[in-house]
């Protein structure tokens, strides 16, 4: 398999990428297992892997920084967008990447009516033989039977993304996270505009024992760069309250047009 290390400089960029919700490292045995966590994660060598519901130092979980520990246990770099502060910690969504993260900036998200805080990560990765940094955004929307403020935070991430390209033009792009909502739903039609999914056919991720919906996405802009090679949900059931989503993606050196 040709991965992103190994690409000519010229060619397409293959890269194995993953969304997965850890639920504070708690399973549903509710055994508190950052190192099972790790293991799922490393059992598809992922490029780069976008994390929901992370801990860092919150004494549920031990006042460990499971970010850092995370980062440690899969031989990879991390960056940590603190949303909440949490029994004396923090508690948000995490990038991990095999390759440098050149810059990254924690957005919040809308909140509406006193909801849990969202927010989204923004990060710059510089993959080897790509003509410029691939931007992920990573994030964990609301999860309320309400969706305005789902779809305000896919607004607010659009208009986010409008003031960059005016200066970075159209870089390459994948959104990863739990949008704790569905396909085709107003939300998930309104990120499709500018947003293509790696899966057409809906992958279920929850609940994690048998699954029904797929609230957890990988998406990728400008579509005209991107192939999918693969997706899947892993099958892996104990270690969190949502199964893992897995992609692997090919971005190619410039556009069809």
């Amino acid at each position: 398999m040709l991965v992103a290390t190994d690409a000519p400089a010229d060619g397409p960029v293959r890269l194995r990428v993953l969304s997965y919700n850890i639920h504070h490292g708690e399973g549903v045995d509710g055994k508190l297992d950052v190192e099972r966590i790790a293991r799922v994660i490393s059992s598809v060598n992922p490029d780069i892997v976008a994390l929901q519901e992370v801990d860092q130092n919150v004494s549920r979980s031990g006042s460990v920084d499971q970010p850092q520990q995370l980062a440690r246990l899969t031989k990879m770099d991390v960056v940590f967008g603190a949303n909440i502060d949490l029994q004396g910690g923090h508690y948000g969504n995490a990038i991990l990447s095999r390759f440098p993260i050149r810059r990254h900036q924690n957005h919040l998200l809308p909140n509406i009516d006193d909801g849990e805080q969202r927010g989204v990560i923004e990060a710059e990765i510089q993959v080897p033989s790509a003509a410029m940094p691939i931007a992920v955004w990573a994030t964990h929307f609301d999860h309320r039977r309400d969706d305005r403020e789902r779809f305000a935070s896919a607004a607010a991430i659009e208009q986010w993304i409008a003031s960059r390209e005016q200066s970075s033009g159209e870089q390459p792009m994948l959104l990863m996270g739990d949008l704790n909502d569905v396909a085709g739903s107003r939300t998930l039609t309104r990120l499709e505009t500018h947003w293509t999914r790696v899966s057409d056919v809906a992958l279920p991720t929850i609940p994690v024992a048998k699954p029904t919906r797929q609230i957890d996405f990988i998406l990728f802009r400008p579509q005209s760069r991107w192939r999918v090679i693969e997706t899947r949900v892993l099958d892996e059931a104990v270690a969190s309250d949502h199964r893992a989503f897995f992609s692997v993606v090919e971005l190619s050196a410039r556009s069809d047009g």
